[in-house]
Formats: structure tokens, C-alpha cells, sequence
């Protein structure tokens, strides 16, 4: 298997945390945002993925885009350790809460959509910021609380890793890059120390891809 990664990317980021937790080894191709006019704009990188976005596995010449679809396949392919629940309703509430993270609070953040807010909207630096900011207390808040219902304190849901807490981890990564204060926030603050010091998170870590600046 082949991923086209790039080191910050909290959406490979996820997919890295898969692929390490279920033991699969793969090439990482990096592929960089800002170089060369950035990299996942180069026609080459489009007829792998016309959305232009990151990350893709190739996994024998079948290409798959978006990081959730990715690890809803890998799940299928290699069911051993598994991130989602055996059980319905906690396998349910997995996906949902790791949808909250990808769809709800990651889209609003991300690298281009800051981009547009400052060069396009013409919105200092400090504006972004607090944009950044209060997308991430609405949503953390939301899942702080689903956590306490449904977690065990380690875990956002049940006593097991899941493609939530895979979600999780990179989320909370990027919001302390930005100084959002995790204060309000003692249960995903706990949960992500205990899951970042797991090697399958610390081998994805964004410090430890290759091309890491």
C-alpha cells in the first residue's frame, strides 16, 4: 500500500493512526501543500484525486480518497484489531462521533479555508484565529459531553480505540497548535494523553513523518 501523506495533515494524519493500529505497512509519498504551487493541485496528483485534497491509498492500484471512507475500508479489509465496536449501537455511535470531528469541526479549519478567510476575505491574522478558535470550542464542548455519557474515561466510546478516538487524537493535536485552551475540555484531554502515548499514535505523530519541517 502506497499513501500520498503530508505531514500535517490532521485527515492522513487519521489514516496513519489506522494503518499503524492494525499492523499494515505502507510507503508514504508526501506530498506538500505550499511547495511548488502546491503539490496536491499538480495535474499528475489530480488523476488520482480530482478534489485535489489528502490523503489517497493506493492499495494495489485502487485509489480511495477521504480519510473516513479509507478507514471504513481498511476496517472491511483487515478486520484485525478493529476500530469500530462488534455491537450496533456503540458501533453507530463510533461513527458519529468521529463524523462530528471530520465533517463538522475539521472543514471548518483547515488549511484552506483559513487560506481563503485571510487572503481572499481579506481577515487578519488575528481573526482567523478566533475563527480557528470558537469552531473548535463549539465542537469539543459537544464532544466532551458525549464522552462522559459514552466513554470510559480512556476512550470517546466504550472501553476500546475506535475511529473516533482515531479522529480524536489528530484534532486535538492541530486545536494546541492554535493555543485553544483544553481546560474546559478534562475528558478529551485525557483520553488523547493516554492515546497518544500508544505506538500506533506515536508512529503517526506528525513529527515523525519524513517530511516533517
Amino acid at each position: 500500500m502506497r499513501l500520498y501523506t503530508y505531514w500535517r495533515s490532521s485527515a492522513a494524519y487519521r489514516v496513519r493512526i489506522a494503518l499503524n493500529w492494525k499492523g499494515l505497512s505502507y510507503q508514504a509519498l508526501p506530498t506538500h501543500f505550499l511547495k511548488n504551487g502546491g503539490e496536491h493541485r499538480a495535474p499528475e496528483f489530480l488523476e488520482r484525486n480530482p478534489q485535489g485534497l489528502i490523503p489517497v491509498l493506493d492499495d494495489g492500484g485502487i485509489l480511495l480518497a477521504q480519510s473516513l471512507a479509507i478507514i471504513e475500508y481498511l476496517e472491511e479489509r483487515y478486520p484485525e484489531p478493529p476500530l469500530l465496536p462488534r455491537a450496533p449501537e456503540p458501533r453507530a455511535r463510533a461513527r458519529s462521533l468521529a463524523l462530528a470531528i471530520a465533517c463538522d469541526i475539521h472543514p471548518l479549519n483547515n488549511l484552506r479555508v483559513l487560506q481563503y478567510l485571510k487572503s481572499e476575505l481579506a481577515q487578519p491574522q488575528d481573526k482567523v484565529d478566533r475563527w480557528y478558535r470558537h469552531w473548535i470550542a463549539t465542537g469539543f464542548a459537544a464532544l466532551e459531553r458525549e464522552a462522559l455519557r459514552h466513554g470510559d474515561g480512556r476512550h470517546l466510546v466504550g472501553s476500546q480505540v475506535s475511529m473516533a478516538d482515531v479522529c480524536l487524537v489528530p484534532q486535538v493535536y492541530n486545536a494546541r497548535r492554535f493555543n485553544v485552551d483544553l481546560a474546559p475540555y478534562p475528558t478529551l484531554a485525557a483520553i488523547n494523553e493516554g492515546l497518544s502515548a500508544q505506538p500506533a499514535f506515536q508512529a503517526a505523530r506528525p513529527e515523525a513523518q519524513p517530511d516533517a519541517e
